[in-house]
Parts: C-alpha cells; structure tokens; sequence
C-alpha cells in the first residue's frame, strides 16, 4: 500500500490492520507524514506540523501493541487539531500576529480525550484570524489552497482540517464552527464535516465570545469515520460548564439502523437567501434521491423565522468582534482587513442595543425548535456558492461589502444560535469541477439522526472515490 493510499484509508479500515499488526503506527505516521510533507508547499493545511512527536507518539503506539497492552478506540491513527484548539505544548497562534507564538499548558478536554484513545496527533490546522471569516487565509499563514483547484477558497475557520481531509492526510480531523466553520470547508473540499449539538463535545476555555455559538466536531471522508471520532470526543466535562450531562450514544454500532418514516423537509433558500443556481440544482437534486433511498417523501418549506436571521445573525457577529477593538492600534496593519472592518462596524451597537438583539435571538432559536416539532429533517445547501479565489472576501458576482461574507453562508450560523447538529455531506460537483455540499439539519440533541441521514445518503450517493487532482 503506497502513501497515498494510506493516507485516503478510513479510520474503520486503519484500526482493524492496526490492531491484526498488518501495518504499524510507525508506518502509517511515516506514510502520511511523507505526504504531507510532498503535498504541503502546494496547499498550506498546517499552522504547525509536529513531525517529531507524532513519530514519538506512534512508536509509543507500536510498542503497546507488540507488548500486548489495552489499546484505546483510536490506537495508532493519526488525527490533526485545528489550531484554535489547545494541545498542551504545541504553540496555539489562532492565525493572528496578535496571539502568536501562545503556548497552551494543558490540552482541552477533546484532545485528552484523543490521546486517552491511542490517537497521533501530526499537529495544528490553519484558521482564518480568531476564526472571523469563512475565507481560508489569514494574516499569519497566508492562502490554505482549496485541493480541487489552487487559489481558491477552501472554507474556513476550519480550512486546514477541510483541506487535510480532503489532501488524504490521515482520516480524522477536528474543526470548530461557530458559524458554518465546519460545514463550510466540508462543503467547499467535499468531505464530510459535522456540528453536533452544542455541549456534545466539551472545550476548555470555553468559547462564550460568541454567546456560545462554537461547536467542536469532525471532518472526515466517511461518516462512519466522524460517528467514532465524536463517540471518543464527546461527553460531559467538569471543565466545560455547556457541556452536555449524557455521555454519548454508540454512533458507530447504531449508524446503519436507517432513517425510515421521517418527516423531511427541504428549503433552497430559508425564504430570503441568495443562492447560486447551479448549486441549488445539484443540492435539490441530492435531497430528492436522500428521500428515494430512505423511503421518505421530501417536502418543500419556506420556514417563517427564516428571513428573520441575516440581521440578528450579522448584529451578533459584530458586536462579540468588539472585543478585539483593543488591539486595532498596535496591529491593524497586521490584521485581516475585514476583520478590522467587522470590529468597527460592532462599536455602532449600543449595550442596550446588544441586549435587545439578544433577546431577539431568543425569541427567533424558540421558532427555530418549535418549527423542529413537525419536522425531523431539514434539508439545505450548506453554502450559496462553489469556490471562488481566497484573495476575495466574496464571489466576483456577489454584492461586495468590507466584511460581510455572511451573506454567501446563510444556511449555516441559524443552527449555531440554535445548537441544532447539522451536517455538510458532498453532493456533486460544479460544471467547473467544483465540490457541493448538502446541509442535513436535525433536532436537538439527535446528533444519532443526523449521523444516520448522512450514512442513508453516503451508502445511495457515496463520495469517497472522489479525489482532487494532487497525485500524479
């Protein structure tokens, strides 16, 4: 098996090899580590590559292994952490000057939890600065370069997981999304990215800036290979005070029960969003055969809080922004452009203002789990666009505006206020040979039924035999 091949193999398949000794931790680090190291000038994915402690890590994992020791769920399979995540001792710099070169004491509670269970860590993923924009640069480490065609926009926050996912640079990866940041580079590298319900996988420090809207999850090639990395992360977490009492439900051993007499519904535009034609088409189409393999009737809905998120949605985004302020007159030349725009736009709210918003808030996340009462999925695109250049804030053909990228990912941040598990699966592919992705939306707390909706869809419509053109 050549480099490239294991660097493509899901988790599910790793393990069971690992385990039988028909490959060893060292070799597959090794592997993926030479392809990174090939791969890497052309994409930009990490912030920081630990070459030195994985290899440390998985001869650690070999000689378990060969000694006969208890192994953990993950034994040996190489993971990436995006980098606004801690891992103790590995500089975390949130892709801004301002934080850079910051050194974590401890690991948050999810990567303990990765290491707990024999995972490899190869190192820290690439962020836009504090994970502000959906755009994969950030002022630090520059353009991460979308796998299916160089230049272009991989998605972000979580650019780099979406490209080492999709680059096969090992199969799990972790991501955050506080407003799409997982589903969006799924969507724009065609993999499978997925939020679960907020609280489901527990941080430390908890991310309130945003009035608690960041959710950690997986990125992988496979559902399977997401439902076992969110088992191993997920749980309650003394450190975490959002996090969710119940430890989680067997995803891997329940993902193939199937979603059959579900009530489906699908929206194109939430009844106020701007959508590119082509990439409607390809998403209606994928919900249409989703509810033909599943048994399903699909049913189109123009949901009443839909119009009711751009302007809370945007006044929230600025106003937690604000906090960065501060930091504008000894970096702005420093800082992403549109961030500092977003910041200036955030000090026009007043904190009357704020709490007004706040409550508006409230009142539209109720309409959003009361409308969830009658339906148990909700299908949409997980981005209005395909990919377009990383240099643009937005699509050459969209409105321009100094910092509202918000309005090409309208799909995305109602479930973040909301904490609704939501998924990014590949649907198909523009006529320029860009990946589309299809957003499954399900209610809280069904972080099982999502998962169980993407597996019925993966198993009609499968995506992993589709790889961008790195190899030659």
């Amino acid at each position: 098996m050549n480099d490239t091949d294991l660097g493509y193999l899901p988790a599910t398949q790793l393990i069971p090899m690992i385990r039988a000794k028909q490959i060893s931790p060292v070799e597959v680090t090794s592997a993926i580590l030479r392809r990174i190291e090939k791969l890497e000038p052309q994409l930009n994915a990490f912030a920081t590559l630990t070459a030195d402690q994985a290899m440390e890590a998985a001869r650690a994992a070999e000689k378990a292994l060969m000694a006969g020791d208890t192994l953990g769920r993950l034994h040996g399979v190489p993971v990436t952490i995006k980098d606004l995540a801690a891992v103790a001792g590995v500089k975390m710099d949130s892709g801004s000057h301002i934080t850079a070169g910051t050194m974590p004491a401890a690991d948050t509670p999810f990567v303990a939890r990765l290491r707990a269970e024999g995972a490899v860590i190869l190192g820290k993923t690439t962020t836009s600065e504090f994970g502000w924009t959906g755009v994969s640069r950030s002022p630090l480490t520059g353009i991460t370069h979308n796998p299916w065609k160089h230049g272009y926009n991989a998605g972000a926050s979580s650019a780099g997981a979406g490209v080492a996912s999709a680059a096969g640079y090992g199969p799990l990866h972790q991501g955050s999304d506080g407003a799409g940041s997982i589903r969006m580079p799924a969507h724009f590298c065609g993999v499978f990215g997925l939020k679960p319900s907020y609280g489901r996988v527990p941080s430390y420090p908890v991310a309130g800036t945003g009035d608690y809207t960041s959710h950690n999850g997986p990125m992988t090639r496979s559902v399977a290979d997401s439902a076992l990395m969110l088992q191993v992360m997920s749980g309650p977490a003394v450190l975490d005070h959002t996090s969710l009492e119940a430890w989680p439900a067997d995803y891997p051993a329940r993902l193939g029960d199937g979603v059959a007499k579900r009530r489906i519904a699908f929206s194109a535009d939430l009844g106020h969003a701007r959508v590119d034609p082509e990439v409607a088409a390809l998403v209606r189409r994928a919900a249409e055969d989703f509810a033909r393999a599943t048994g399903n009737d699909l049913h189109d809905v123009t949901p009443g809080w839909g119009k009711l998120g751009p302007e809370i949605g945007r006044g929230m985004w600025s106003a937690h922004l604000t906090r960065l302020a501060k930091f504008i007159p000894q970096f702005e030349a420093r800082m992403d452009p549109g961030l500092v725009a977003c910041i200036r736009s955030g000090d026009t709210i007043s904190m009357s203002d704020y709490q007004e918003l706040r409550l508006r808030k409230m009142e539209y996340v109720a309409a959003i789990h009361a409308w969830f009462q009658d339906w148990d999925f909700l299908i949409t695109p997980s981005v209005s666009v395909a990919a377009f250049p990383a240099e643009q804030l937005m699509p050459s053909d969209w409105p321009k505006h100094d910092w509202d990228w918000l309005s090409w990912a309208e799909f995305s941040y109602p479930f973040n206020m909301s904490w609704n598990p939501a998924a990014s699966l590949p649907c198909g592919f523009t006529a320029a040979g860009l990946p589309v992705g299809m957003q499954i939306v399900g209610r809280r707390f069904d972080d099982l039924g999502v998962l169980q909706a993407s597996a019925a869809f993966e198993a009609a419509r499968p995506w992993a035999d589709k790889r961008p053109p790195l190899d030659v």
